[in-house]
């Protein structure tokens, strides 16, 4: 609910501070005092197109500020979070717009810059507008379908809808998803199992490398080793040095021999030197032996094939070569073989799980049809009562010969959503025998701003609009223009029915309309030329008098204006 509005320097108004209250409010005064100035300065703080000319003449700037009081759960709240905008659901919404002399403009909520943007968003969702010359709101046909699904209490039917809808779509995403993989698999299933049957040609294992590496390096310096190994035999001298060792031996007992057989004693002299010397001689014999059989015996510990440090080698480099192929790892290569082995497997199940996913999706679509069939039905039951209700509104707002339906279409399957599948527009024909069309078919502003008075009585009836605290401001700009008498009376009774449930603003010449208001302020000016200025004066009870009095008689107010006055408030 809108509850102040100030306004600086704005045309003929040089200060203006006004506290709305809720119910019908009545705006009056003679032609020409300034009563579009107050919906002017509105329009500015609710983001409308600015243009200098607005700002007094000698000030720098206008200023326009708007205070709105607002229960915690209104939708303003959701577009204040999407615009990153700081606010506290149990304090005043303040929205102001200061517009310079030289064109610029500025626009804040709650002291927080922002553009004229975000406003002109903000003001749809708080104040509609109806007058001569706009009708904010109803002439879009986005706004169609959510008002009657309100007037029909559709919400059992729409939530259904968004479910069904939601889960059809989960159904249709898999199904995609699972399509695409399908469409993949040709050519994934030729390269995984190219790249398998090559794994298992190479049979890789765990750990293979680190072994690998290690007997490349020890058969390297074994081959070394065993070189090493045969030359030391050569320069032992293999059997030859054994067999010198040996004849050396004889010799040295022969010659033993003979020098006992000469009489020398075995154990002094010669013959105990040569006795010495044989000893000497077959010890070495025998570790010249020991020492060959020791050489041999560490070239046989290094007995390998020939070309197994060749075949190590092309190994290693086989592993290697596949790893940098597939760009993992020599360890992981087995892992590697695994993941083709399962990622094939699951190619071969695609198939079937499409197929499931296929059938979900058809059931989910078969759901999701009969639950917004079930939707279209509550609407188009809904649409006819609506129907019924404006038309039974429309001739004693002089538009009996109009004639109003709700059109509810089907949408392209490519169009529908959670909300249904079903296009709604109100819909008018102005005159006997024409085709029904859009609402913007209305011409005459006044006329149109009439229709929406119906329509939104209409809706208020059957409890459709929003709860009271949430409803929007609306302002009817001279609904009663052109009329009198009955039709003026009519509206100023749809205003105060309305009003029971929003907050309405109307600006009026007629006192039939004056008469229904809560609260009724009179616009006036004062002074001349330069100093010529806009004011706002809230009218006691006595003042409504006067003043719908003078609405009723003109300059000169009689007595029999008063009474009819009087009785007009009283009705």
């Amino acid at each position: 609910m809108l509850i102040g509005l100030g306004v600086r320097d704005v045309v003929l108004i040089e200060s203006l501070d006004l506290a709305f209250g809720p119910g019908l409010t009545a705006l009056t005064g003679e032609t020409g005092a300034g009563k579009s100035i107050i919906l002017d300065a509105l329009g500015l703080a609710l983001g409308a197109r600015a243009d200098a000319g607005l700002v007094r003449r000698g000030a720098a700037q206008a200023v326009v500020t708007a205070i709105f009081a607002l229960p915690a759960d209104h939708a303003v709240f959701a577009a204040l979070d999407e615009k990153g905008l700081e606010y506290h659901r149990d304090e005043d919404l303040i929205l102001r717009r200061t517009l310079s002399a030289d064109g610029r403009s500025r626009a804040f909520v709650n002291d927080q810059a922002t553009s004229v943007a975000v406003l002109r968003e903000l003001g749809a969702l708080l104040v509609e507008v109806h007058g001569q010359h706009e009708t904010v709101g109803l002439l879009d046909a986005r706004t169609h379908r959510p008002l009657l699904d309100a007037f029909g209490a559709v919400a059992p039917e729409l939530a259904a809808a968004a479910e069904t809808w939601s889960a059809w779509r989960a159904a249709r995403e898999r199904a995609a998803t699972l399509r695409a993989d399908q469409d993949r698999a040709a050519a994934e299933t030729e390269e995984l199992t190219l790249r398998l049957t090559e794994l298992d040609r190479l049979d890789p294992k765990p750990g293979e490398e680190t072994a690998l590496a290690e007997q490349r390096a020890l058969l390297g310096a074994a081959e070394k080793a065993l070189g090493e190994i045969a030359a030391a035999r050569d320069h032992m001298g293999g059997e030859a040095v054994t067999s010198r060792l040996a004849q050396a031996f004889r010799a040295l007992e022969r010659a033993r021999e003979r020098t006992i057989q000469a009489g020398a004693s075995p154990d002094h002299g010669a013959g105990k030197l040569i006795a010495d010397a044989a000893e000497a001689v077959d010890r070495a014999l025998i570790e010249a032996t020991e020492a060959v059989g020791a050489i041999d015996a560490a070239a046989a510990a290094f007995d390998f094939e020939p070309d197994e440090l060749e075949k190590a080698e092309e190994r290693l480099f086989a592993l290697r070569g596949m790893a940098r192929k597939l760009g993992v790892a020599v360890e992981d290569l087995s892992a590697t073989r695994a993941g083709f082995a399962a990622r094939l497997l699951a190619i071969e199940s695609v198939g079937e799980s499409l197929a499931a996913a296929e059938r979900e999706e058809a059931a989910g679509r078969a759901a999701y049809h009969a639950a917004a069939a079930a939707l279209t039905a509550a609407r188009r039951a809904a649409g006819d009562r609506l129907a019924e209700a404006v038309q039974a509104e429309l001739p004693p707002l002089k538009l009996d010969k109009a004639r109003f339906r709700v059109a509810v279409e089907p949408l392209a399957e490519d169009r529908c959503g959670p909300a249904g599948a079903d296009r709604v527009e109100f819909e008018i024909a102005t005159v006997p025998g024409a085709p029904f069309a859009g609402l913007g078919a209305i011409a005459s502003g006044g006329e149109l701003a009439r229709f929406a008075l119906a329509l939104k009585a209409s809706l208020a009836s059957r409890g459709a609009g929003r709860a009271v605290g949430e409803q929007p401001l609306m302002i009817f700009d001279e609904v009663d223009q052109g009329v009198g008498g009955a039709v003026a009376d009519a509206v100023g009774l749809r205003l105060r029915r309305l009003a029971a449930e929003a907050q309405v603003l109307v600006v009026t010449h007629s006192p039939q309309v004056a008469a229904r208001g809560d609260a009724h302020w009179r616009v006036s000016k004062a002074g001349e030329g330069e100093a010529l200025r806009t004011g706002i004066a809230v009218l006691s009870a006595g003042a409504r008098e006067e003043e719908i009095a003078r609405m009723l008689s003109g300059a000169e107010i009689t007595d029999a204006a008063r009474a009819a006055a009087r009785a007009l408030m009283g009705a």
